[in-house]
């Protein structure tokens, strides 16, 4: 039998600019989709990536006196990293660049050409050099962009043109007849209210004498396509379409935000109808941010950083409040302080507190092992709390088919509330001074601790790596279903750090306005002398290695470098036994943050081959002083 798949993707973001919330927003959104189906056991494929040709992005380029590819693979890097840091399972990163698009487009445009659907002609009107659009007569608004507003030009020019306008009166049936093609509703409607007016034909072509970066046309090589043209296409050469691996279409879900709903639910739609292609299954457009109730802009030099709220409340806070925060498809609003009180009551309060609460118990009434039940469904107390559990799976699967992600979260914390309630109701630190109560002791501890293992379950999608720690103190490997279990029983429990420690809003400083200037300068290519001297990397000999519980990963080594004996977590455990490393001289990054993998103190890093997996250690052959600089 085949699994059902699911088809997800983001648009893909404006390589010219710099990642701000809205990129966050919307790709957590999209990132919690995909976690969700992949748990619900479909073959999921989830595309993002960024949009690399353009106008803006030549004259970037020329300012800095760079070709435009060496500017784009610069500026991919923040994209890259976005992905990184708010812990996105993607499947794949469109590159515009990429050749695999090439094809797709190309092949797009030559079937397009063959059935007479693009032909050549000449422009006479306005054109926007920010939004690199033609505007006619009636659009511009003051001698204005009716989009951005901004000054437009007059420009008079031979180009190609797609027959867009001749698929309104079947696209506009098409969304009357399917109602949640476009959602939320008052999406929908802008659309309808849009192809009311004529739709003409769409401009898909730069004369190259104007603009020479961008995808070529295949049936003339002095014409390069439309950004918007070509940027869609990767919705379908990213399967491969133009090649004989072509699948996986129509998407089940388009994620975009609402400025750039028109793209995708007409110009996207009528590329798809010409080319006899099916529509995709939904797009849905959300909302907006603003920040303290203003409009973000990089004039106001207002834009959040991901990266700057990441680095105060950690990034499953920052998914959580994103998509607890606002009802998604509508405007949100962004403040340090909106953000501080979802931290300190939600997560530090409701939720972190309740698991340092039941593992400190279980370590405390229990030797660290979760006890056998032996009473479970006896006390009204649990009949309630299992009753709660039961209750909330439906709500929260309907809200997440809805994206509603507000009203599940609501749901799991309906749990979670319920949950801190059971143990005040149970007070089981009176308990265990009866030896006739133990019975009842153990079915508490087993039945609090299977509790937040399937609160750990739900809050998966929302917050992957807060539901991997809690799995991990509850002395699981896999975090598993949502369906109760006895997979508990026996397990040692393991105390870590707080899952979210409490943060004092009178004295946090938090940097989450990014400086107008970060956001309109590119940053350099490539590091300088001068950034790769701050790294002080040196020869370490391995001195211990042991391998860290409940990890197949990890290793604890026990690093001479010179100055000190350094403790480090290295993941290399599939590559080297611990007993082959005794006596290797290495190579150490000595000045890194220390921080703690699987609640274990690393002071370093140590340099090997590979990215996903070590393929072996940076080493020497010669006998070199641990300690010895590297440069």
């Amino acid at each position: 039998m085949n699994k059902k798949s699911f088809y997800i993707t983001t648009p893909i973001y404006y390589v010219n600019d710099t990642p701000h919330i809205g990129h966050a927003y919307t790709t957590v959104a999209a990132d919690v989709l995909a976690r969700y189906h992949k748990a619900l056991g479909e073959d999921v494929f989830f595309l993002t990536g960024v949009d690399e040709y353009g106008q803006k992005v030549a004259e970037a380029a020329a300012k800095r006196n760079v070709t435009p590819q060496a500017h784009v693979d610069n500026m991919v890097g923040a994209f890259l990293n976005l992905c990184k840091s708010m812990n996105i399972c993607n499947d794949d990163f469109v590159r515009t660049t990429d050749p695999r698009h090439h094809e797709g487009v190309k092949k797009a445009l030559t079937l397009l050409k063959e059935k007479g659907e693009i032909y050549e002609g000449t422009y006479d009107g306005w054109y926007c050099i920010p939004d690199e659009r033609f505007f006619t007569e009636k659009d511009v608004i003051d001698g204005k962009c009716p989009d951005c507003h901004r000054e437009v030009a007059p420009l008079s020019e031979k180009n190609y043109f797609f027959k867009m306008g001749q698929y309104q009166d079947s696209l506009k049936q098409f969304i009357l007849d399917t109602q949640d093609f476009i959602e939320p509703p008052s999406r929908r409607n802008e659309i309808l209210g849009f192809l009311d007016k004529p739709l003409g034909d769409l401009c898909i072509s730069r004369p190259k004498s104007r603009l020479a970066w961008g995808i070529p046309l295949p049936f003339d090589a002095d014409y390069v396509t439309y950004v918007w043209f070509d940027a869609l296409i990767n919705y379908i050469s990213m399967r491969g379409y133009g090649t004989e691996h072509f699948s996986g279409w129509p998407a089940d879900m388009h994620l975009v935000g609402k400025d750039i709903l028109t793209t995708h639910a007409v110009y996207w739609s009528t590329m798809l109808m010409a080319l006899d292609m099916p529509l995709p299954k939904k797009i849905f457009a959300h909302g907006w941010w603003t920040v303290d109730g203003e409009k973000m802009s990089k004039s106001r030099g207002n834009v959040v950083d991901p990266s700057a709220v990441i680095e105060t409340v950690g990034v499953d806070a920052f998914r959580y409040f994103l998509l607890r925060e606002v009802p998604f498809g509508n405007d949100g609003n962004f403040s340090q302080d909106a953000l501080l009180q979802r931290y300190n009551s939600d997560l530090a309060n409701d939720l972190g507190n309740l698991v340092s609460r039941v593992v400190h118990l279980i370590v405390q009434k229990s030797d660290g092992i979760i006890p056998k039940p032996t009473s479970l469904g006896r006390h009204p107390e649990e009949s309630d709390l299992l009753e709660t559990i039961r209750s909330v799976h439906d709500p929260i699967k309907v809200a997440l088919n809805g994206l509603e992600f507000h009203l599940a979260l609501a749901e799991i914390w309906k749990l979670i509330d319920r949950v801190n309630r059971y143990v005040e109701e149970m007070a089981p630190w009176n308990m265990a001074k009866d030896p006739s109560k133990k019975e009842k002791l153990d079915t508490f501890l087993f039945t609090a601790a299977e509790a937040i293992r399937i609160i750990g379950v739900y809050i998966s999608p929302f917050m992957p790596q807060t539901a991997e720690k809690i799995g991990w103190q509850l002395g699981l490997e896999e975090i598993g279903s949502h369906k109760w279990g006895d997979s508990l029983i026996g397990k040692t429990v393991q105390k870590g750090d707080a899952l979210f420690p409490r943060i004092d809003r009178k004295v946090v400083s938090m940097p989450l306005p990014r400086p107008t200037e970060a956001v309109i300068t590119a940053p350099p290519l490539g590091l300088t002398i001068e950034d790769f001297g701050k790294v002080d990397l040196r020869v370490g000999i391995i001195k211990e290695a042991e391998r860290i519980p409940k990890s197949t990963k990890l290793l604890k080594l026990q690093v001479d470098t010179g100055e000190r004996v350094r403790q480090v977590v290295a993941g290399i455990a599939e590559k080297y036994a611990p007993e082959a490393l005794i006596g290797k001289k290495i190579i150490v990054v000595c000045n890194l943050v220390p921080v703690k993998l699987r609640g274990v103190l690393s002071e370093g890093m140590l340099l090997a081959a590979g990215a996903e997996q070590a393929f072996g250690l940076a080493t020497f052959l010669e006998e070199i002083p641990a300690g010895t600089k590297i440069k």
